[in-house]
C-alpha cells in the first residue's frame, strides 16, 4: 500500500519550521531542475479602507518568504505568487495592488527576482470538469510546472473546513466560483471542491498554522495562534491531516469523502505517514458553524436578544461568497434596528434553492438565483427583491425599509470599513503580531 507523508511542525521565530516540514514530508522533492513554480497562498478578502484581523484569515508573509527562500536555495527561479482576491467592486485592480504592498510581496519581487500576479488581471482557460461542467482556470497555473498551495489552517462556515484543495477556489474565474455554489445537490460545492486539483499540475501543500481561527474563512471568526506548519507532497493527505488538527474527522468532510472516493484513499489516516509533531500533541477542536436558533430562523445571539417579526434562515452552501458578505451586512442591521418592537412578519431568503414559508406577510428574495427562483412563487404575499449579482448594497437598505426594518444605512455604505470593528478582539493580545503580515 502506498503510504503518504505528512510532516507537521511547531513554528517559531527564527526557527526552520517550514524547511523542517518541507524537507521531512519531501514536500518539493518533484520539482523540475528549471521548472516554473506557482505559489497560491490564501488571501480571502482585503480592504484598503481600515487595519483588520488578517490572523487565521490570511496566509501570513513570513510562511511566504520561508518557501520562497526554500525555492531559491534549491536554484528554483522561475517564481510566481498568485491570488484571486474577492473583489467587491466591478473592475477593481488596485486592491490587490495595495495588498501585495503591505503584504510585503513587492519586496519579495524585488529581493528574488520573482513575479506577483492578480489572476483577475491575467488569461483564464475553459477546462472541463466532467458531470461539473466547465469552469474558467488561471493560464499562469495551469502552464506551472509545479504549485506550492499556502493555505490557511482554518475551519469554514459552510465546508467545515477550509484548506489546500478549497484554496484552488481562488483560481477560477467569478462565474466559475459562483457555478461552484451549484443548486445541484450531486454537483453541490463540496464535489466542485474536490475535482479541482485533479486538473491542475503537480501540487504540495504547506498550510500555515501560525494563526488558526474557528468559523472561519473571515476576519468575523475567532482567531488563535497555533504554531503549526503541515506539508505534503500529496493535497489531500495534508487537508485530511489539516481536518483532524482542526478537529473535525475527514469523513466530516464532504469534499474530502469525494476526493477519498474517487482516488481510493482511506479517510482514517491509515494511508498516510506522519512525521515530526503527534496530531495528538496539536490538534484542537475549532467549531465551524456560526450558532443558529433551534428552527434556523435567526442567528443564536439576535434570538436571545428577543428579536421577533424576522426570520433570515440559516444560509447552506449555495450562498455564495458575494451575497454572503451583503447577508453580513443585512443581518448587523438587523441586530441595530431593533427596537423591542417585532417587524410584521418578515422572511429573508438567500441562496439558490431557499423556498418561502407559506403565510409569511413579507417575503425579501436576496440576488438574482433567488430572485429567478422565487419571484412567481405563489407562496409569497407581498414580494420585495433585491435584484443583481451580486445585489447592490444601497437596494438591500431600500427593500429592508420597504419592509418596515428601519437599518441604518451607514452600515452598508461602509463595507470597506467594517472589518476593522473586529480589531478589539485582539487589543492587547501580543501573540496577535501585524508583524508576520510585513516583509
Amino acid at each position: 500500500m502506498t503510504r503518504y507523508k505528512v510532516a507537521i511542525t511547531r513554528y517559531a521565530h527564527d526557527a526552520d519550521a517550514v524547511k523542517r516540514a518541507v524537507d521531512l514530508s519531501g514536500a518539493f522533492e518533484k520539482i523540475p531542475r528549471g521548472g516554473k513554480v506557482f505559489i497560491k497562498p490564501n488571501i480571502v478578502f482585503w480592504t484598503k479602507e481600515t487595519v483588520f484581523p488578517k490572523w487565521g484569515v490570511i496566509t501570513t508573509s513570513r510562511v511566504i518568504e520561508e518557501i520562497v527562500s526554500c525555492l531559491k536555495d534549491m536554484g528554483i527561479h522561475h517564481i510566481t505568487i498568485g491570488e484571486g482576491i474577492i473583489r467587491l467592486k466591478h473592475n477593481d485592480s488596485e486592491t490587490s495592488k495595495h495588498a501585495y504592498e503591505q503584504l510585503g510581496y513587492y519586496n519579495l519581487a524585488k529581493r528574488y527576482g520573482i513575479k506577483c500576479i492578480d489572476i483577475f488581471e491575467r488569461p483564464f482557460r475553459k477546462i472541463d470538469m466532467g458531470r461539473g461542467g466547465e469552469l474558467a482556470f488561471n493560464e499562469d497555473i495551469i502552464e506551472s510546472d509545479y504549485i506550492i498551495n499556502v493555505p490557511v489552517l482554518k475551519t469554514h462556515a459552510q465546508t467545515r473546513v477550509s484548506l489546500g484543495m478549497k484554496n484552488f477556489k481562488g483560481i477560477i474565474d467569478i462565474n466559475s466560483r459562483k457555478k461552484c455554489h451549484s443548486a445541484d445537490r450531486e454537483n453541490d460545492l463540496d464535489y466542485m471542491i474536490s475535482l479541482l486539483p485533479d486538473v491542475l499540475p503537480p501540487c504540495a501543500a504547506v498550510i500555515d498554522g501560525i494563526y488558526t481561527i474557528e468559523r472561519g474563512p473571515t476576519f468575523d471568526g475567532k482567531a488563535r495562534r497555533s504554531d503549526i506548519i503541515i506539508a505534503s507532497p500529496d493535497m489531500i493527505s495534508a487537508d485530511m491531516v489539516g481536518a483532524v488538527v482542526l478537529g473535525h474527522e475527514p469523513e466530516q468532510v464532504k469534499y474530502l469523502v469525494y476526493a477519498a472516493e474517487k482516488h481510493n484513499r482511506a479517510l482514517d489516516l491509515s494511508d498516510i505517514e506522519i512525521i515530526g509533531e503527534k496530531i495528538e500533541d496539536v490538534k484542537s477542536y475549532h467549531d465551524y458553524t456560526f450558532p443558529y436558533n433551534e428552527d434556523n430562523t435567526l442567528p443564536a445571539a439576535m434570538d436571545r436578544a428577543g428579536i421577533k417579526g424576522v426570520s433570515y434562515y440559516k444560509f447552506d452552501n449555495t450562498l455564495c461568497t458575494y451575497c454572503s458578505f451583503i447577508t453580513g451586512a443585512m443581518l448587523t442591521s438587523i441586530a441595530f434596528a431593533w427596537k423591542g418592537k417585532a417587524w410584521d412578519d418578515v422572511e429573508v431568503l438567500t441562496g439558490k434553492i431557499m423556498k418561502p414559508l407559506k403565510g409569511k406577510k413579507k417575503t425579501i428574495l436576496l440576488g438574482k438565483c433567488m430572485c429567478s427562483l422565487n419571484r412567481d412563487n405563489p407562496d409569497i404575499n407581498e414580494l420585495i427583491e433585491i435584484k443583481g449579482c451580486p445585489p447592490k448594497p444601497e437596494d438591500a437598505v431600500k427593500a429592508l425599509h420597504r419592509a418596515g426594518i428601519e437599518v441604518d444605512p451607514a452600515i452598508f455604505e461602509n463595507l470597506d470599513k467594517a472589518p476593522g470593528f473586529f480589531m478589539s478582539k485582539y487589543k492587547d493580545k501580543p501573540e496577535f503580531d501585524e508583524s508576520f503580515y510585513r516583509i
